[in-house]
């Protein structure tokens, strides 16, 4: 028979949403178990590149910028544009009110921003840049839950919500040594399991088999708790909206100093510092650590003559149509895109960079010399490229004998050595939008409307018909939801 532990409340997930739910709970007093399935506590958190979009900051009033949550709310909704008649504005207008208080109790725990930083059609700059990186996150809330007590059990993934008499009462969940064991939450549980950009069979369900296969960025993010609340009566609101197929660089399987340095409160702060007195060659270093997560090549590389090719060396798409969905149709779904010396000359220098981290650096190929690579090809011939990137020599010298003969159209040819390739590129899910459909209160509701007694839902899998386009909304949502979910959920009553 399995095993019992008893806590006032139960939290499913260790990401940011988690994190900030069990945080709050504890706060009040409440024994606080939290269950995360992965070896470490971040989520989908820590694969961002940790902006954070809010309103009447201390960033903003150092740079003289008035705004407010009632224009934050507006703006909310020119950034959803057509999906906008879609969009749950009870909880917009909860988002857009709480991202003051949102960012300085980040900044309390020890988080520390750049910005902020314009992005249209934002009316003035919002995005606020974590510093050094986004496991600043989980490493501060991981800390103070910690402090407060939160018994956070890793390695330990949850496989059902057990319901009495209506109510969510406990859920059972696979411990590290694989046995079964049940957990008991007296006062509510908390669902923050995240998205599920990385289940085929809901994004089959409740999207298009088109992206059912689709790589994942996080791929731990499976949808779990989707799948347990759909279990027991619970509805998703939004699960068509996709973002994605996306063209990402693959993730590197190495870290490299940067992300090695523990994201302290000092080392952050004296980052900040430098961002704002220092010159740029003595922070391009740190600038370019966002490299390190899965970012976008620029659709310009391919409007200035690059072309994508797979494993097998063959061009496959036009580039300039819909290579993300062809790309996810490849042998392994990977790609490589192939350029050539007149090409990297451009792609050197402003105005054209191989990618970007919104407000935080651009990127040009000397950084991905430096920076990645793992993921940098570069050789006098196309045989010589072909061998560094491990796809057959024939097939893309074929290749960019065809192109340059008459497939290329009005784009240049490529026939300047040294060339390059950049990649594996992948075409990823980067999350879904599809959330359970809540109350005000975040409580789960059935179809009907009517709450699972007992059970609330944070973050993504929270998220019940909210759009959040634009960057920093997702991260905003997580922690204001965790915490509003974390707090409802201590001060749960039985009926």
């Amino acid at each position: 028979m399995a095993g019992e532990t008893i806590a006032d409340v139960l939290v499913i997930g260790g990401g940011g949403a988690g994190l900030a739910a069990a945080l709050e709970a504890a706060q009040l007093g409440r024994k606080v178990i939290l269950l995360e399935k992965n070896p470490e506590t971040g989520g989908s958190t820590s694969w961002s590149v940790g902006s954070v979009t809010a309103t009447c900051t201390p960033h903003q009033r150092r740079a003289g910028i008035a705004d407010s949550a009632d224009a934050h709310f507006e703006d909310l909704g020119k950034h959803a544009g057509a999906l906008a008649p879609r969009d749950n504005l009870r909880l917009r207008r909860m988002l857009a009110d709480n991202t003051t208080e949102m960012l300085d109790w980040l900044m309390r725990l020890g988080v520390v921003f750049v910005g902020p930083e314009e992005e249209p059609p934002h009316r003035v700059a919002r995005m606020h840049n974590v510093v050094p990186n986004s496991r600043s996150f989980a490493y501060h809330l991981t800390r103070h839950c910690r402090s407060a007590g939160v018994d956070i059990r890793l390695n330990t993934a949850t496989q059902r919500i057990l319901v009495a008499d209506g109510r969510a009462v406990g859920v059972t969940a696979i411990l590290p040594d694989g046995s079964e064991h049940r957990f008991m939450g007296v006062q509510g549980i908390v669902l923050a399991s995240g998205d599920y950009s990385a289940a085929p069979d809901l994004k089959a369900t409740l999207a298009s088999a088109d992206v059912a296969h689709v790589d994942a960025v996080n791929p731990t993010a499976t949808g779990d708790g989707h799948r347990m609340a759909l279990a027991i009566g619970a509805t998703v609101v939004n699960g068509d909206i996709v973002r994605g197929p996306i063209m990402r660089f693959i993730a590197p399987t190495r870290s490299n100093l940067l992300q090695k340095l523990p994201p302290t409160r000092l080392i952050a702060t004296c980052i900040a510092w430098s961002a704002r007195h220092l010159p740029q060659w003595i922070l391009r270093p740190f600038l370019m650590s966002f490299l390190t997560t899965a970012v976008s090549p620029s659709v310009d590389l391919y409007r200035e003559g690059g072309i994508l090719v797979n494993n097998r060396g063959e061009r496959f798409t036009n580039e300039l149509d819909k290579p993300n969905k062809d790309t996810a149709r490849q042998p392994d779904r990977v790609a490589w895109i192939v350029f050539d010396r007149s090409v990297a000359a451009k792609f050197s220098a402003w105005p054209c960079y191989i990618s970007t981290a919104p407000g935080v650096a651009y990127a040009y190929l000397d950084d991905y010399r430096r920076n990645r690579p793992d993921i940098f090809h570069k050789a006098n011939t196309v045989a010589g490229l072909a061998a560094s990137m491990g796809v057959p020599a024939e097939g893309l010298e074929t290749t960019l004998a065809r192109y340059n003969a008459g497939e290329r159209g009005e784009r240049p040819a490529l026939e300047q050595g040294p060339y390059y390739a950049l990649g594996p590129v992948r075409s990823y899910v980067v999350f879904t939008d599809g959330g359970l459909k809540v109350s005000p209160q975040l409580e789960v509701l059935r179809a009907d409307g009517t709450p699972i007694d007992g059970l609330y839902a944070a973050g993504s899998v929270g998220q019940g018909g909210l759009l959040l386009e634009g960057h920093g909304h997702h991260l905003g949502w997580a922690f204001i939801s965790g915490r509003i979910a974390g707090r409802n959920a201590a001060r749960h009553c039985r009926l």
